[in-house]
């Protein structure tokens, strides 16, 4: 931190106030942030833009009990504070980190758990590209959903952070990976990306496209943030033992299925949160990360892909062009330069 930012006690910070359409946020200020203990102050120098931030913004995914009620989960920086017993990381040292909101600011805290190193070779910029992300497909894909090499994978929307994450990292374990995309383009980036088949969903049947590329048998894994009319289908294209692990509802969540191949092929259906998860659960996951995935982002083997950058105080044209789901790969806020 240099002198001039120490000389002050607050941090610029997107306001969204009660919430609504793109508009209602705006460059505020107020008090810089405190690490408690176990926590770290990070000097943010990039945030990313996620999903849950605009579905928070706009009213429907409220922060659980005692997280920050400000928008932004993840960030890339430096240390600049360290709390009671945050006793790995120095002031000074380049972090990309999960937050628990507030990440939208020039400061904010999080627990010294949840931060990894930037990966060797990596920038600041494509750090902030990976933490919510990553924790989201390690947890999601590989812990619950169990994938293995040599598995059968859908992934739905592909062409999203998630989703890019997603087909690199289950291609990198060694599983075939198809995905559901909406144009060309899209497809491209997927295919680059490790997938198999790319099947664009507005002229395929993706029940149909699974079934010809399982040779009838269904795929073992599915990924899905659709729901709604989704859900059936899903079902519909998993193998004998398969898993479904949902993560979003964007077409809904109030489904009306035959639940009765579930029993009868042995079905899993699961589905997890990220921001909701205790902090000994969301450390888990970021050593998790580390041991594994950390390797593979060094060695090249991985990378985000980073649609857009804009400045903070153009907040609202990113969450417009979240919604607008044109975007491949991640959409990212330039922090530092404010």
């Amino acid at each position: 931190m240099n002198d001039s930012a120490l000389a002050h006690s607050t941090t610029a910070f997107i306001d969204h106030g009660t919430g609504g359409s793109p508009d209602c946020m705006h460059l505020a200020s107020r008090a810089r942030p405190t690490p408690g203990p176990g926590e770290v102050l990070i000097e943010v120098a990039y945030a990313g833009v996620n999903r849950p931030d605009v579905l928070q913004r706009s009213g429907s995914y409220p922060p659980p009990p005692g997280a920050s009620p400000y928008l932004g989960l993840e960030v890339s920086g430096h240390i600049v504070a360290l709390g009671e017993g945050a006793t790995r990381w120095r002031v000074g040292d380049a972090v990309c980190a999960l937050v628990p909101g507030g990440g939208y600011a020039q400061y904010c805290v999080t627990h010294a758990t949840h931060c990894l190193p930037v990966p060797n070779g990596m920038s600041l910029l494509e750090a902030a590209a990976l933490p919510e992300t990553y924790f989201t497909v390690w947890t999601n894909v590989f812990e619950r959903g169990r994938l293995q090499a040599g598995e059968t994978f859908l992934v739905h929307g592909g062409s999203s952070g998630i989703g890019l994450t997603a087909i690199q990292l289950a291609h990198e374990l060694g599983a075939r990976v198809f995905t559901t995309v909406g144009n060309h383009e899209k497809a491209q980036a997927c295919l680059a990306a490790g997938a198999e088949r790319a099947i664009h969903y507005r002229d395929e049947d993706f029940v149909a496209a699974v079934k010809s590329l399982t040779n009838n048998e269904g795929v073992n894994l599915i990924l899905d943030m659709v729901g709604g009319s989704y859900m059936p289908r899903n079902i519909q294209s998993l193998a004998l033992e398969g898993r479904l692990v949902q993560i979003a509802f964007l077409e809904g969540s109030r489904l009306d299925i035959d639940a009765t191949p579930i029993m009868l092929r042995r079905l899993t259906i699961t589905g997890s949160t990220l921001r909701a998860r205790s902090t000994e659960q969301k450390a888990a996951i970021a050593a998790s990360l580390e041991h594994t995935v950390w390797p593979w982002l060094e060695a090249g083997r991985a990378r985000p892909v980073i649609h857009r950058v804009l400045p903070l105080a153009e907040v609202r044209a990113a969450h417009a062009l979240m919604e607008s789901s044109a975007h491949i790969g991640k959409i990212v806020l330039n922090v530092g330069e404010l």
